[in-house]
């Protein structure tokens, strides 16, 4: 699923360090918003923390980029109306017919 603590320091404007795993890294863009980690591997979890805290800029750089991409992607009306359009096209497919308003 979706790892909410990443939305969430996100959409506090954080830059954040995950793990490359399926859920992360579909939040995660990295040197865009973050950095990605391999799983299990300490030394680079270590680099990549090391890289944030001492550069700033770039931590600004990317919360900021971080807090734009939570508004547009995973705000709670955005993820709705996609599930509705989900919803929508799955009935569409089972029914042969569209509900949608022209």
């Amino acid at each position: 699923g979706l790892p909410v603590g990443l939305v969430e320091a996100l959409a506090c404007g954080r830059a954040v360090v995950a793990t490359d795993v399926p859920g992360c890294r579909e939040v995660v863009r990295p040197e865009e918003n973050g950095l990605l980690v391999p799983f299990d591997d300490t030394p680079a979890l270590a680099v990549a923390l090391e890289r944030l805290i001492s550069n700033p800029t770039l931590r600004a750089r990317m919360g900021a980029r971080g807090r734009e991409i939570v508004v547009q992607e995973f705000a709670g009306d955005v993820v709705a109306d996609q599930t509705l359009r989900l919803y929508a096209d799955v009935l569409e497919t089972a029914t042969g017919r569209s509900d949608r308003a022209a």
